[in-house]
C-alpha cells in the first residue's frame, strides 16, 4: 500500500517517494532489486577505468603515477561525499540515488567519452568518485530499511553484489569488446547508455520508507504492525540529534576500520590486478580482465549463498571468522604464485576464486552485522553509521591505491617504458617498416651483431667501397656465376665508371696485345708520347730500346724487335688503351679483392651493415639501450614488490579477525534462535497492549 503516492498527483510521484506503510514482501523485493541494480551500475561505471587503464595511459600519455593520483583524488572525494551522505537520515535516500544515477550516466556519456587529456580524465573521474560516495551510503541504507534483521544478510549479500558484479561486468565487457572497439572511451558510451536505462527505472519505481518507519528496528515480518503503531508516536528530531557523536563508538568505528583493512586486497584487485598480470606475466588486456571475471563471478556467488546461510542459521560472526582465516591463507598462496614466473593461468584462476569466495563469506555477514550494530545504538541513524563506514573505507582504499606505486615502484617503469621496449625488441614497432623491425629485433636478441658488423666493416673497408658501386642485380649475378665474363665485365664497368663497351674493348685489346702492352709498360710516358708523335725519332727510339731492355731484362736486339712489334699496334688502339686500361685494371683488381672476401662475411654485412646505418634503426636501438636495462631490472624486481604489497593485505586481514568480537550478534545458532523466540514473545505482548489501548 502506498498511501502517499495515492494522495499526491501522478507527476509528483517522481520526487515524493515515501511510503506511509511498511510494505509487504513483494513491494520490498521490487525496491531491493532496484537498489541492487543501481549499485551494480554505479560500480560498473566506476571500475571501467581500471579495466581500460593501459589504453588510458597509452592514449593520453599519462604516467602511472598520474593515474594513481587520479584514483586517489577520486577516492578522497568519494570519502567526503560518503560522510556527507549521512544527511539521508533526515532528508531521505531515494531522490539522492536517482539524481546520482542521472549524474553518473551524463559523466560517462559526455564527460569521459570526450576526455583525451590527463586533466580531463582526472576531472571527470573525480566527479564520478564523488557521486559514487553518496551511493555507497544511500543504497545500503535503503537495503537496511527494506530488510528485517532475519533476512538482512541475504539482502546485504545481494547489495554487496554491487561492487563485485560491477567489477565482473566491467572486466567481462572489456575482455569481450576490447578487440572490436577502437578507443577506450567507447566503454564509457556503453556504461553511460546502460546508466540512462537504470535511471529511468529508478525514476518511476524506486521508493523509500517514511522517517517514522525507517527509524525503528525490524527483526522479522511480524514486526510490521508494531512498527506502524510505534511510528505514530516517534520523535524524529530527538532521534537525529548529534548524529556523528552518537556513532563514535568502539563497535562502530572498530568494525568500520576492520572491514576496510580486510578489503585491502579487494582494492588492489580492482585497481591494479589487470596491470599486474599484464606487466609481470605478459597477459593481454583481454586475458587479464578475463582472469578478473573468474574472481568476481565466484565472489558474487559467495555473497548470495553465504548471505542466505547466515540468515538461515541466524548468525554472522562464524562466517566472518571463517572468511577472514580463509582470506589470509588464500592471499599467502597468491604471494607464493606471484613469485613464480612459470605460474599457469588456471593456477591464478583457482587461487583468486578461493580468495573471492572467502572475501564474500566475510563481507556479506559483516554488512548485516554492522547495520545491526548501528541499530543497537540508534536505528534512526543507519545512514549516519554507514557514512562513517563509507568515509573510513574510502580513506583506507585511497591509502591502498596510494601505496601501490610506492611499494611497487617498478610498475611506473614497466607501464611507461615496458610496452614500447617490448614492441621494439620484438620487431613490432609501428613506426618502423618490416626490414627495420627485423634488424632491431635481431640486434635486441643478439647484442654481438653490432660489434661484429663494426669489426667486419673495418676489416673490409676497401672491399665494401667497391661493393657499394655495384648494383644489387650485379651483386646477385656475381654470387650466382662469379666466373661469367659478361658478369665480370658489367661489374668492372660499374666499379670503374667506364661504359661496358669500353670495358669489353679494353679487355679484348689487352688480351690481343698482351706482349706489346708489357713492352709499352717499360717505356716512360714522355718517351711514349714522342714516339706516338714521331715513330722515326732516333733519340726517342734509342731511349725506348734501352728502357725495354732494362725493364724486360732482355738483350738490345730483343728490345729493338719488341719495340718494332709495339709500333705495329694501331695508334688509335694504343691511345684508347692509354685512356682506359689503367681504370679498368684497377677496377679488375678491386673486383678480385672483393671476390676474396668470404661469402658469409659479405652476407652478414649485407644483412645488417646497411640497415644499421638507417637513422630510424639507430634511434630504435638507442631507445632500447637507454630503457631496455631499466625495464629488465624492473621486470625482475616487480614480482617481489607485488609480494610485499600483498603482505600488507595479509596484515589487514589479520587485524579484521579480533575486531569481529566487538560487533553485535551471536556465535551460536541456538542462542540466536532463543533470542528470536524471546523477541517474538515481546512483540506479541506489545501488540496486545497496543490493541487494548486502541479499544479503550
Amino acid at each position: 500500500m502506498t498511501a502517499i503516492a495515492q494522495a499526491t498527483p501522478r507527476l509528483s510521484r517522481l520526487w515524493r517517494r515515501e511510503l506511509a506503510h511498511y510494505p509487504t514482501l513483494a513491494p520490498r523485493l521490487a525496491s531491493l532489486s532496484i537498489v541492487v541494480l543501481t549499485t551494480i551500475l554505479f560500480y560498473y561505471q566506476y571500475y571501467v577505468i581500471s579495466s581500460v587503464s593501459s589504453g588510458v595511459l597509452r592514449d593520453t600519455g599519462m604516467s602511472f603515477l598520474y593515474f594513481v593520483g587520479i584514483n586517489v583524488a577520486s577516492v578522497v572525494l568519494s570519502a567526503i561525499t560518503s560522510l556527507a551522505a549521512g544527511i539521508t537520515d533526515r532528508y531521505g535516500r531515494a531522490n539522492l540515488v536517482t539524481a546520482g544515477l542521472l549524474g553518473c550516466a551524463l559523466v560517462c556519456l559526455f564527460g569521459l567519452t570526450s576526455a583525451h587529456t590527463e586533466f580531463s580524465v582526472a576531472l571527470w573521474y573525480t566527479v564520478l568518485g564523488g557521486l559514487e560516495g553518496v551511493v555507497l551510503v544511500a543504497t545500503p541504507a535503503l537495503v537496511r530499511d527494506f530488510s528485517p534483521q532475519l533476512g538482512r544478510a541475504s539482502a546485504m549479500g545481494f547489495w554487496t553484489l554491487g561492487p563485485v558484479a560491477g567489477s565482473l561486468i566491467s572486466t567481462a565487457v572489456v575482455s569481450n569488446t576490447a578487440q572490436h572497439l577502437k578507443a577506450w572511451q567507447d566503454q564509457y558510451v556503453i556504461s553511460g547508455l546502460v546508466g540512462l536505462g537504470v535511471f529511468a527505472i529508478a525514476l518511476f519505481w524506486l521508493r523509500e520508507l517514511a522517517p517514522e518507519l525507517r527509524d525503528q528496528i525490524i527483526v522479522s515480518e511480524r514486526d510490521r504492525a508494531l512498527v506502524e503503531a510505534r511510528a505514530k508516536g516517534i520523535d524524529i528530531e530527538a532521534a537525529l540529534k548529534h548524529p556523528i557523536r552518537q556513532m563514535l563508538r568502539l563497535d562502530i568505528l572498530g568494525s568500520a576500520v576492520a572491514i576496510s583493512l580486510f578489503l585491502f586486497i579487494y582494492y588492489v584487485a580492482v585497481s591494479f590486478f589487470p596491470l599486474l598480470f599484464q606487466t609481470v606475466f605478459g597477459y593481454t588486456e583481454s586475458t587479464a580482465n578475463a582472469l578478473g571475471t573468474w574472481m568476481w563471478a565466484f565472489q558474487a556467488g559467495s555473497l548470495i549463498v553465504i548471505g542466505v546461510l547466515s540468515d538461515w542459521l541466524r548468525v554472522r560472526k562464524p562466517f566472518m571468522l571463517l572468511g577472514g582465516v580463509g582470506a589470509v591463507v588464500s592471499t599467502i598462496v597468491l604471494i607464493h604464485l606471484t613469485g613464480n614466473p612459470h605460474t599457469g593461468y588456471y593456477s591464478f584462476v583457482l587461487t583468486l576464486s578461493l580468495l573471492a569466495v572467502f572475501t564474500g563469506m566475510a563481507f556479506a555477514p559483516w554488512m548485516a552485522g554492522f547495520t545491526e550494530t548501528v541499530e543497537n545504538h540508534n536505528p534512526a541513524l543507519t545512514a549516519t553509521g554507514l557514512s562513517v563506514w563509507g568515509f573510513t573505507i574510502r580513506l583506507i582504499a585511497g591509502a591502498a591505491v596510494l601505496l601501490g606505486p610506492i611499494v611497487v615502484n617498478t610498475v611506473t617503469t614497466l607501464i611507461d617504458y615496458g610496452p614500447a621496449v617490448q614492441a621494439t625488441a620484438s620487431g613490432k614497432d609501428p613506426s618502423l617498416n618490416a626490414t627495420q623491425n627485423a634488424t632491431v629485433k635481431a640486434v635486441a636478441a643478439d647484442p654481438t651483431i653490432v660489434p661484429r658488423v663494426q669489426t667486419l666493416a673495418a676489416k673490409y673497408q676497401a672491399q665494401l667501397v667497391t661493393a657499394a658501386k655495384l648494383k644489387p642485380a650485379t651483386q646477385a649475378a656475381l654470387t650466382a656465376t662469379p666466373n661469367d665474363p659478361a658478369t665480370q665485365a658489367e661489374a668492372v664497368s660499374e666499379i670503374s665508371g667506364k661504359p661496358i663497351a669500353d670495358v669489353t674493348r679494353t679487355i679484348t685489346l689487352s688480351q690481343q696485345y698482351a706482349s706489346q702492352l708489357a713492352t709499352a709498360a717499360t717505356i716512360d710516358q714522355a718517351t711514349m708520347r714522342i714516339l706516338l708523335a714521331n715513330p722515326n725519332d732516333p733519340a726517342a727510339d734509342t731511349k725506348a730500346v734501352a728502357e725495354i731492355a732494362a725493364g724486360l731484362k732482355v738483350s738490345v736486339a730483343r728490345a729493338s724487335a719488341d719495340l718494332r712489334a709495339l709500333a705495329q699496334v694501331p695508334t688509335p688502339d694504343l691511345i684508347f688503351l692509354g685512356t682506359n686500361a689503367g681504370p679498368v685494371q684497377i677496377a679488375a683488381k678491386q673486383l678480385t679483392a672483393l671476390a676474396a672476401v668470404p661469402v658469409a662475411d659479405l652476407a652478414y654485412l649485407s644483412k645488417y651493415g646497411t640497415p644499421l646505418r638507417d637513422p630510424k634503426v639507430q634511434a630504435a636501438l638507442t631507445y632500447l639501450q637507454d630503457n631496455g636495462p631499466k625495464v629488465q631490472k624492473a621486470a625482475a624486481a616487480s614480482p617481489r614488490q607485488w609480494q610485499h604489497y600483498f603482505w600488507i593485505a595479509v596484515g589487514g586481514e589479520i587485524v579484521f579477525i579480533p575486531l569481529i568480537f566487538v560487533m553485535a550478534g551471536f556465535w551460536r545458532p541456538r542462542k540466536a534462535r532463543q533470542h528470536e523466540r524471546e523477541h517474538e514473545a515481546l512483540i506479541v505482548a506489545e501488540l496486545a497492549q497496543v490493541n487494548a489501548a486502541g479499544q479503550r
